[in-house]
């Protein structure tokens, strides 16, 4: 079993337009957008980070906007609902500023005895909130939502999946244990994560397969330390048998990725160096950050992307 891992690092979802998607996040929800760049390998598009004041491992939510990307299909295979962690009490607060914004998809429930509020991003993605005590994380405020009221970071993500079996062995594999199950969803927890700590894993038969598009979560990365444990990791997982990329500088951490056997793409993402190694901290996210690669590119590209605030 790996002991490196240390719970959520990312999820990385796709959208149809920068701006739309941009004051999602930082207008609606309240984060902070510590990272504008391009997608690596296709640098005619966005790629925008949000998350806390830093960007810390477990915060943070990324976009790849297509701007004539099609719309994304539900189904198995796939991450369905990306889970943000906010203080007790504030769901009524979120309830109405979610409606204030005309969020779709509102709805309450309860489970693993938690209280959450569903609700769908501009592209239909799958989100929630969960009520969780003592959740110690600093938030960032300055997007104009209280500190009782702000977004920790991440507290979980829901796969769907056809065939839960492979998959839960995989994630035990990964450090994470089964802490519960019920009405068909069973819980895998971190011990000792960084608060972004749980996977919860649907199983739904009888369901399609997800096509990937807009609304769609692309990939979803667990934190490691540093490229000493990712190699760790690398090293282990390909012993068991999984086709692993090697790593992959992506300026702000390095990256392994592989596919896992329900179908959904996991990534292995380093907590280094982080989001201020080109910016101070107290202008991130604010300039257009070019990996070397594409700085020749700059002039074009800053013609070409649709201009964000």
């Amino acid at each position: 079993m790996l002991t490196q891992i240390k719970g959520l690092h990312h999820v990385t979802s796709m959208a149809a337009s920068a701006s739309t998607n941009n004051r999602f996040f930082t207008d609606t929800l309240g984060l902070r957008r510590v990272k504008k760049t391009v997608n690596f390998d296709a640098p005619d598009v966005y790629h925008l980070y949000y998350g806390d004041e830093v960007g810390t491992p477990g915060s943070v939510m990324t976009y790849f906007p297509f701007p004539h990307i099609a719309q994304g299909r539900p189904g198995t295979g796939e991450v369905g609902t990306t889970i943000f962690s906010v203080p007790q009490g504030s769901l009524g607060y979120w309830t109405d500023r979610l409606t204030k914004a005309g969020a779709d998809g509102l709805k309450a429930d309860e489970a693993f005895g938690e209280k959450r509020l569903h609700f769908a991003g501009p592209d239909g993605d799958g989100f929630a909130l969960v009520e969780v005590k003592d959740d110690n994380r600093a938030p960032w405020t300055g997007n104009g939502v209280s500190a009782e009221e702000a977004i920790r970071g991440f507290h979980s993500a829901s796969m769907r999946l056809r065939d839960e079996g492979s998959t839960a062995e995989l994630l035990k594999f990964m450090g994470y244990e089964q802490v519960d199950a019920k009405d068909g969803v069973t819980r895998f927890g971190m011990p000792g994560g960084n608060g972004a700590d749980f996977i919860d894993v649907e199983t739904m038969p009888n369901i399609n397969s997800a096509r990937l598009g807009a609304g769609s979560v692309h990939h979803i990365a667990f934190a490691v330390d540093n490229r000493e444990k990712q190699l760790e990791v690398r090293k282990a997982l390909m012993d068991t048998g999984y086709q692993v990329t090697p790593v992959i500088d992506r300026d702000y951490f390095w990256a392994i990725y592989f596919r896992t056997p329900g179908g959904v793409l996991f990534e292995i993402a380093t907590n280094e160096p982080g989001f201020d190694r080109d910016e101070d901290t107290a202008h991130l996210g604010e300039a257009l950050k070019l990996p070397t690669q594409h700085e020749h590119l700059r002039k074009a590209l800053e013609e070409h992307l649709e201009p964000i605030a």
